[in-house]
């Protein structure tokens, strides 16, 4: 080694020393104090929660979330399709369980790290002539669901916008829980999740523009809309594949009946309707009714000591 080299050996070597030197022997001298001085500077981490559908039966949804096969995935919570009281934990809410993978919602990434995970027992799609048909959820099962939805956004006091399937996060990789989910019921009957005003969208429907379909400014306006609701999705000017699959997943989301993909007026509209409501509910200056209005002229379970007391059956 040079000297220089050797000098800066040393220099490293002294510094280690030093910091080691100044660690307590002992440090069953020491506690933390929880008893003061608690900090008013802090909130939940928890902020989303996800539903999704296992697409397999009760026994083998237990299988693969407990961790007894080769798919590394888990949840928080599986709600089973029988009519009974069961709910089962399977990660501690403390937490994190692997369930929603490589996900995106508004500025937030990871979402492992920062949502409650819901699996719901539902074998999902199969495929019939090129076309998926996705199964049903049973009333008895949905019940479950909200009951326990609910309990989690009344205590990490849930943004009702961050309550969101698994396709809502993944870009079109995952299809979960699909439109078949109740996200309507949900809401009206439940208090669960977002919902748009019908008043609004008809209003905004009215203001569709179909002559700006395939006008790159309007395109762009329309991917930064779906941008500032949550969806991950780059504003290219284009009618691409990317855009596709957000829309299609939207759909699910809000307009289940007819999901192909395409926007149309009543897409449109109810995107315009939930930035209003959830985004920029004093001043509604959303990207893609700007470019409408410059183009025409017109213009809502602190965890119990016990859990089987919410009726959770810990696996």
């Amino acid at each position: 080694m040079t000297r220089n080299t050797n000098k800066l050996f040393y220099v490293v070597l002294l510094s280690v020393i030093y910091s080691c030197s100044s660690i307590p022997k002992n440090m069953e001298d020491y506690k933390i104090n929880k008893d003061f001085y608690p900090s008013l500077n802090q909130d939940e981490r928890v902020r989303f929660l996800v539903f999704h559908y296992t697409v397999a039966d009760n026994d083998n949804s237990i299988k693969i979330l407990s961790g007894k096969t080769d798919k590394e995935v888990s949840a928080h919570y599986l709600v089973n399709d029988k009519n009974d009281k069961d709910i089962y934990l399977l990660v501690d809410e403390s937490k994190r369980a692997w369930h929603a993978g490589v996900s995106n919602w508004g500025a937030v990434s990871n979402l492992n790290f920062s949502s409650i995970g819901i699996e719901i027992v539902n074998k999902g799609f199969t495929m019939d002539n090129g076309v998926r048909k996705f199964e049903s959820f049973p009333d008895h099962q949905i019940k479950k669901v909200a009951y326990l939805a609910k309990n989690i956004m009344k205590r990490y006091n849930i943004k009702p916008e961050n309550v969101v399937g698994h396709s809502d996060l993944t870009n079109g990789r995952k299809s979960d829980p699909g439109p078949k989910f109740p996200w309507k019921k949900l809401y009206y009957d439940y208090g669960i999740g977002a919902w748009y005003s019908y008043q609004d969208k008809t209003i905004f429907e009215s203001k569709f523009n179909r002559d700006l379909l395939n006008n790159k400014t309007f395109i762009k306006s329309v991917q930064k809309d779906f941008k500032k609701y949550g969806y991950k999705i780059d504003d290219s000017g284009i009618w691409d594949k990317e855009t596709e699959n957000v829309i299609r997943v939207f759909q699910y989301h809000f307009r289940p009946e007819k999901n192909d993909g395409i926007l149309d007026s009543e897409t449109w509209a109810i995107l315009q309707s939930l930035i209003k409501k959830y985004k920029s509910p004093e001043l509604h200056t959303n990207q893609s009714q700007k470019a409408i209005v410059n183009k025409t002229s017109t213009l809502d379970l602190g965890v119990p000591q016990n859990r089987n007391k919410m009726g959770v059956n810990p696996r």
